[in-house]
């Protein structure tokens, strides 16, 4: 099981002081952001990776240019699939299952690269980092450690480890999780296991006590009746959400008598994701009326405010909690005019989220490899012709559907727009969702990618928009296709035929001989 995704899209223009010297043109070519430090990003574009920041850029030996991202090559320019990062060190994982970390901490021996961590013909599925140490979850489902063991938070019997991993013991893992200096792993058979730093109560295990081996958290009365869908944890405390929307978390305040060191339910209803990182003393929540909470510690335990406002992404909500924007893991981008809304569906779209991959509401799951979204037939119905044909006729009785020709990003978008009313389009995913659009009959999806492609076709664009335009038939498209033929093509076919002036009679030929 690879890390649940916190954000499905965060606007790039919530970096915009941070990002303000570079090139608009690569602002805009940006699919994917990880912030690593205030000052510190790494990005990923459709063909490549780059850093910036003086930090990062030190820890790889590249020099920093306020104005222009560094770009890095990992081995082959492998796709990265999740990245974390610690206290001076950033890991990354590829979608060959290896890991590779940069730091500028001499503990971790990087040489200033970014340092394939050898193990053998290992491949791993997860990565999570903690503030001095990590853990890596392999594809067979066994846990392993890497870094600091101050406090256990690697296992028992065992010295700090940098450049050996560390086996945990610990097998048919599903999700890994790292606080500032302890550890937590979920089965699955839907147990937890906690160890490391536990001084305020984080653990989850009813004390203070470090633990350096690792110990099965129990639940208040007994077992609970729904899987856990996720595990996060902050410096210190950790949360547990599971299936059924309900929300729990361990913790202290500043006071002994004052602790929650048992998971204890918050009380939030409904929860659909939630989100922190091992340097926070806040988390976030998000519940299926896309409304954002945010839980720290207080005096008297776990403190919960609702936060204000329309907020598109955690990382938005983020912005009102600390002083700047935070990403949480590896997060797909969008410019705000690559994101469009609809007026069609509903007058109040965004109440009818609640209905998309609802495990409590669901009469139909859409299976696309290995990866399943659950919805509701009838608001499917009502929201799109296509469904409403489909869930009439012979998959009227059937409550699974296998989708083959499109990706699952780009089918959950799709989903996501009859649900929210909003689609993101971007310039990877722009070539199946007008497919969608033209498959499934959909006015409103051919509508917005006519739009997006209209506002992004330049020079730069042209060879990729050009077979969309022409197999679409997108004829609105003439007057720019012209206009740009004219102030860009044609002058480049000038010089080209003055360079080489013996082609200028196959040239000819060509374009008015034949005519």
């Amino acid at each position: 099981m690879k890390k649940l995704p916190t954000d499905t899209y965060v606007d790039i223009k919530l970096f915009q002081d941070d990002l303000k010297d570079i090139d608009q043109e690569f602002i805009r070519s940006i699919e994917a952001i990880y912030k690593i430090s205030e000052s510190s990003y790494l990005f990923m574009t459709k063909d490549a990776n780059y850093v910036y920041g003086k930090e990062i850029c030190k820890w790889l030996s590249l020099q920093h240019d306020p104005k222009r991202p560094q770009q890095i090559h990992i081995s082959n320019d492998k796709k990265i699939i999740q990245v974390d990062s610690g206290k001076d060190f950033i890991v990354v994982l590829t979608d060959d299952g290896l890991v590779y970390l940069a730091s500028g901490d001499s503990n971790w021996q990087t040489n200033n690269t970014l340092q394939l961590i050898s193990t053998g013909n290992d491949r791993f599925e997860m990565i999570a980092c903690g503030w001095h140490h990590l853990l890596l979850l392999r594809q067979d489902g066994t846990v392993f450690a890497l870094g600091s063991n101050q406090y256990g938070q690697l296992i028992a019997n065992s010295q700090s480890s940098y450049d050996t991993l560390v086996n945990t013991g610990l097998k048919n893992v599903k999700i890994i999780a790292c606080g500032g200096d302890h550890s937590l792993a979920l089965t699955n058979n839907n147990q937890i296991y906690s160890w490391g730093n536990n001084g305020s109560g984080q653990l989850g295990l009813g004390d203070r006590n470090e633990r350096r081996t690792p110990s099965l958290v129990s639940f208040p009365g007994g077992s609970i009746d729904s899987p856990i869908k996720n595990i996060v944890v902050s410096m210190c405390h950790s949360l547990f959400l599971l299936e059924d929307g309900q929300i729990f978390g361990c913790c202290d305040g500043q006071h002994p008598i004052n602790y929650v060191s048992v998971p204890t339910k918050i009380p939030i209803e409904n929860v659909q994701s939630v989100a922190c990182r091992n340097d926070l003393d806040f988390s976030l929540a998000l519940d299926q009326s896309s409304h954002y909470y945010v839980l720290g510690m207080m005096n008297n335990g776990v403190s919960l405010k609702k936060l204000d406002g329309q907020l598109k992404s955690f990382a938005e909500a983020s912005a009102m909690v600390d002083k700047s924007p935070i990403t949480f893991g590896l997060t797909s981008t969008v410019d705000s005019k690559s994101f469009i809304e609809s007026s069609k569906l509903f007058n109040n779209p965004i109440s009818f989220i609640g209905l998309l991959n609802n495990p409590d509401n669901y009469d139909v799951e859409f299976v696309i490899g290995d990866k399943r979204i659950l919805a509701s037939k009838c608001h499917l119905k009502m929201s799109s012709h296509y469904y409403s044909r489909m869930f009439s006729g012979d998959w009227k009785e059937n409550s699974k559907v296998v989708i083959k020709d499109y990706h699952y990003d780009v089918y959950y978008a799709y989903l996501q727009m009859l649900h929210t009313g909003q689609i993101l389009i971007k310039q990877s995913n722009i070539d199946q969702l007008i497919d969608l659009a033209n498959c499934y009959g959909d006015e409103q999806l051919m509508k917005h990618c006519r739009t997006f492609i209209r506002n992004n076709l330049n020079e730069q664009t042209l060879l990729t928009y050009l077979p969309l335009i022409d197999k679409y038939q997108l004829d609105e498209m003439n007057d720019k296709l012209v206009q740009l033929t004219i102030e860009n093509v044609l002058p480049e076919i000038t010089n080209n035929l003055l360079e080489r002036k013996k082609n200028v009679m196959k040239f000819l030929k060509l374009n008015l001989f034949e005519q």
